[in-house]
């Protein structure tokens, strides 16, 4: 068969022909403009497709507006859809078509459709082109008395949209009175609610300026207008029915009569099959009764069954949301769950998300009465196939023993994981039996017989292996082989990659030799060499405390180290109860899905550290304002179970006030000042006691000079935020402040000063109590050598978080170190 001619064939809307297609579209167009043939719209169609196809891809096509707008001339509501999409497209950049496109518009909002008329008054709302926004408010008053619902339903919109172009023009014109005059009396569900949601919006925004509209929002939560709505719940839509609850969320009722009126006219509504209108009316119920103990607690038994019907119906992002909320209310109320905890057993086919969350909701209900139950299922899921699952699950099982429930049961149930040889398995178990000695240390016997049979070389992961080696150094005396495994890690020093478990090889070998020198001796020596010379601050600084330690008296070593120890009575947690209540407050909203209050995922301030690269105008610059910046989102503790803090750091690398006697061994650097004689032959000793074999300069050489700063160093706020986008962080510490310096913070440009009096600038500052962000640049005195500081200053925790970003990497520690010395000085007289 031969092929088709080729006249026969539509080109392909991907690949015009380039200005003759164009040009033809225009040709039939124009002869299909006063065409009345039959078959004329659906030959419309077609060419109204091909050049909406063509604007799509971004091909030029408004040279086609005439024969568009005259095409268009028709009541087939499709080519009127297609053409005002092709208009509002190019009216947007284009003044003169801007211009057409109102005149053409205009004219179908009197056209006798309805249909026609909304479209064409949406269309004309949309273009959003100030200059123009006189034409809107004649067909936006025709469109508010329209005698169809659809057009009056899209004029509402309309006036929401008018104001945000020009609110001058929309209060003007009196829209807000036409739109409460429709809310309290059109027929039309839809436009009553449109109605409302506009006014809020408006009212909202006008409060600040006008005393009338504030006056008016607050009308919208009197009690006629809140019972007008509640009476016509039932004829909303779902998105209505949810708007309207949230309205009456805010409403205050009179005394417990009204608030028993409200809940029995809404009682049904739990019952809806949408998850968003069920979880509207809960959270009305339970804001309505919080005053109301006995029946806040029933409230809650309630709703136990309308939620749990929603988690195992519906897609599994609806069952991750609805189980979010039941999670939050079973950490208030477990007991109110606790019976229903089968209903949390995770099911094979459910995603990993809505598992986890499970899993969570088993260890909040548990308690004596199902603890045993419990624990089995979870036993079950730490065989599991799904590695991150069986994690998730060996924790949940910890959890619920430091909650002290069947602890002999969950014991031995732990200890059966270290045997199971599957090297997730332990690693997670291992973590869990340290917080349990570290609760119940007379399970020690037990667990250390378990434990004592696990090879280091089979625990890689480093919260595992620093669990283990813990355990090596808190119960040596039990422990047979604790020195030699402890010794056998600090061979490995250099391959060990992980700073928490270099700080914890040094405390547990620590902890050794003071039950066991002799044993003990080299490993000890082998490890305080080896931290001197590691390249981790907080690696360096421990190892070089544990050295003056046992220079200055190893008995005060030993009640530093391993001083008499109470079991731990309660874990911190990690939300504080004022962070928990405020998401309780905003319930039925992501708070309770992000699990943190809303003005930490919303706010400009909480967007991260790289917010800052957004634009550097967004921040106040230079001292005089201190407002309109990043807060401080403060990095916890990677390793809170260490006996001595990391953040507590040496603030200088200078001679310190106690006098040489506290010196570093010379390892490779010197100091200032010779030892005295007798400190002397006290550091000889320690030395050839921990078998260091380090020696002693007697004239030792003087430290090179400390890094100076250009007082005078200026840098461009654009060059600023290019150089913090390209540089690498080659310092992070966490610093703790005094208390005097964090006071000054009430005034922040304090700060601001203070550094600048030690060449430090800062470019931007922000935030407000307690969390404070700043942005400080200094530069070497003699040569263009940048240093550039990220400072997050949390004032309740008295801790800074420093980044810092340099040009030659090689002295940023000593800048960090000039920094800090400078912060601590902040609020001295």
């Amino acid at each position: 068969m031969a092929p088709p001619a080729q006249s026969q064939r539509s080109p392909s809307p991907s690949q015009p022909s380039g200005k003759g297609e164009v040009s033809d579209l225009k040709m039939q167009l124009r002869q299909l403009a006063g065409s009345r043939a039959p078959g004329t719209d659906d030959s419309k169609r077609d060419l109204f497709k091909k050049v909406i196809s063509y604007m799509t891809i971004g091909i030029d096509v408004s040279s086609l507006f005439s024969e568009m707008v005259m095409c268009s001339a028709t009541s087939d509501i499709v080519l009127k859809k297609m053409c005002y999409l092709y208009v509002g497209n190019y009216a947007k950049g284009n003044p003169d078509i801007a211009l057409l496109t109102i005149n053409f518009l205009q004219k179908d909002c009197k056209d006798e459709d309805p249909m026609i008329r909304g479209l064409a008054l949406r269309s004309l709302c949309s273009l959003r082109v100030a200059n123009l926004v006189e034409y809107l408010v004649g067909p936006l008053g025709l469109g508010l008395k329209d005698g169809n619902s659809y057009v009056r339903m899209v004029a509402t919109i309309g006036v929401l949209k008018l104001y945000h172009i020009s609110a001058a023009t929309c209060i003007d014109a009196d829209f807000p009175a036409m739109l409460k005059h429709l809310m309290l009396n059109d027929p039309d569900t839809q436009v009553v609610a449109n109605c409302l949601s506009a006014l809020q919006e408006i009212w909202s925004l006008e409060a600040s300026q006008s005393e009338e509209a504030s006056r008016e929002r607050e009308a919208l939560l009197s009690k006629p207008v809140i019972y007008y709505f509640l009476n016509r719940m039932k004829e909303f839509s779902e998105w209505a029915q949810c708007l309207v609850l949230e309205l009456v969320a805010k409403y205050v009722p009179t005394d417990s009569n009204e608030i028993f009126d409200m809940m029995n006219l809404l009682e049904d509504r739990l019952q809806h099959a949408n998850g968003a209108v069920v979880l509207a009316t809960i959270k009305l119920f339970l804001q309505l009764t919080l005053s109301m103990t006995d029946v806040h607690q029933q409230v809650y038994e309630r709703i136990k069954a309308p939620l749990l019907t929603l988690v195992s119906s519906g897609s599994p992002e609806q069952s991750y949301a609805v189980l979010s909320h039941l999670h939050l209310l079973v950490m208030r109320a477990p007991m109110l769950f606790s019976s229903d905890y089968k209903h949390f057993y995770c099911q094979y086919n459910e995603s990993f998300y809505v598992k986890k969350l499970k899993l969570e909701m088993l260890t909040a209900v548990a308690n004596e009465n199902n603890t045993y139950e419990i624990v089995t299922e979870l036993c079950e899921y730490a065989a599991n196939v799904d590695i991150p699952i069986a994690r998730e699950s060996i924790r949940a099982v910890g959890k619920i023993a430091l909650q002290q429930y069947d602890v002999n049961a969950i014991v031995d149930r732990l200890l059966q994981f270290l045997e199971m040889e599957k090297d997730y398995v332990t690693a997670e178990t291992l973590v869990l039996v340290k917080d349990l000695l570290r609760k119940y240390p007379q399970w020690s016997h037990d667990c250390i017989a378990v434990v004592g049979n696990i090879s280091s070389k089979n625990v890689q992961e480093p919260k595992a292996k620093a669990a283990l080696i813990w355990m090596l150094g808190e119960y040596a005396q039990e422990m047979q082989d604790a020195p030699y495994v402890l010794e056998s890690l600090i061979d490995n020093w250099d391959d060990e990659h992980s700073a928490e478990v270099r700080l914890h090889l040094l405390t547990a070998v620590m902890k050794c030799f003071l039950r066991r020198p002799p044993e003990t001796q080299k490993a000890l020596g082998a490890a305080l060499a080896a931290g001197l010379a590691d390249f981790h601050q907080d690696v360096h600084d421990r190892a070089l405390f544990y050295y003056r330690l046992l220079q200055h008296n190893v008995s005060v070593a030993e009640n530093v180290v391993n001083p008499p120890k109470q079991a731990v009575s309660v874990f911190a947690d990690t939300q504080s109860s004022e962070i928990k209540d405020r998401i309780f407050d905003e319930f039925n909203s992501l708070s309770v899905v992000y699990q943190k209050p809303s003005y930490m995922f919303t706010d400009k301030e909480h967007r991260g550290a790289f917010s800052f690269t957004e634009e550097l105008g967004n921040l106040s610059i230079g001292v005089e304002s201190a407002s309109n910046v990043v807060s401080a989102q403060i990095v916890e503790a990677s390793d809170n179970d260490l006996l001595l803090s990391t953040s507590e750091k040496e603030e200088s690398r200078g001679p310190s006030s106690n006098g040489s006697a506290y010196s570093a061994p010379s390892y490779g650097a010197s100091s200032n000042h010779p030892l005295p004689a007798h400190s002397l032959q006290s550091s000889l000793a320690i030395d050839d006691l921990l078998g260091l074999g380090l020696t002693i300069s007697a004239n030792p050489e003087p430290l090179p000079p400390s890094l100076m700063l250009n007082p005078r160093a200026v840098l461009d706020p654009s060059a600023f935020q290019q150089k913090w986008r390209l540089l690498p962080i080659s310092v992070s510490q966490e610093y703790t402040m005094n208390p005097q310096g964090v006071a000054a913070l009430a005034t922040p440009q304090s700060l601001l000063r203070h550094m600048q009096g030690h060449s430090i600038h800062c470019i931007a500052s922000g935030g407000q109590a307690p969390n404070f962000k700043f942005f400080f640049f200094a530069q070497k005195a003699e040569e263009l050598s940048t240093f550039l500081v990220e400072c997050v200053i949390n004032s309740s925790s008295c801790k800074a978080q420093l980044k810092i970003k340099a040009d030659d990497e090689t002295t940023s520690q000593a800048f960090s170190d000039l920094f800090q010395s400078a912060l601590s000085t902040l609020g001295t007289p």
